[in-house]
């Protein structure tokens, strides 16, 4: 149970990052979740979108170069503790946590965030054993209506 992630390359200028998501605006892809990770020269921004293969598309006929990687979509309690727990779970199991990122969705009292590590089939084991269930592309639907 994976989602898709869409990474892109952008230079490391001003503006860059609004035509990056004016072009999602204007082929009216609706934006789930954002990280931007930068150095002197260019960004990496990975998204999740409600079509990742049209938007591969998309932005590959407009120039950018980018890629579809297998990320974990968790939902788990609000409340102080809960991503120590599930990071807990996922160390304490030789998991290896590559990157994080957090993203919003309209269910109360929910905490939402995008885990990369190094092997998914091993932590998807790890999390539904003990009750958190990652979420599928076709759940990600649901959390934003």
């Amino acid at each position: 149970m994976t989602v898709k992630q869409i990474s892109t390359f952008l230079e490391n200028r001003p503006g860059a990052l609004a035509e990056f998501t004016k072009i999602l605006q204007n082929s009216e892809i609706d934006l789930r979740a954002l990280s931007l990770a930068e150095t002197e020269d260019f960004g990496i921004v990975r998204v999740i979108v409600d079509d990742p293969f049209r938007t591969v598309q998309i932005l590959k006929q407009e120039g950018y170069v980018c890629s579809l990687t297998p990320v974990l979509a968790i939902v788990f309690e609000d409340k102080p503790g809960a991503l120590v727990n599930v990071l807990n779970l996922l160390g304490d199991n030789g998991i290896n946590l590559e990157y994080s990122y957090a993203f919003l969705a309209k269910k109360a009292n929910s905490a939402c965030m995008i885990f990369r590590v190094a092997d998914n089939e091993a932590a998807i084991k790890v999390l539904t054993k003990n009750g958190i269930r990652p979420l599928c592309q076709d759940d990600m639907e649901g959390m934003f209506k």
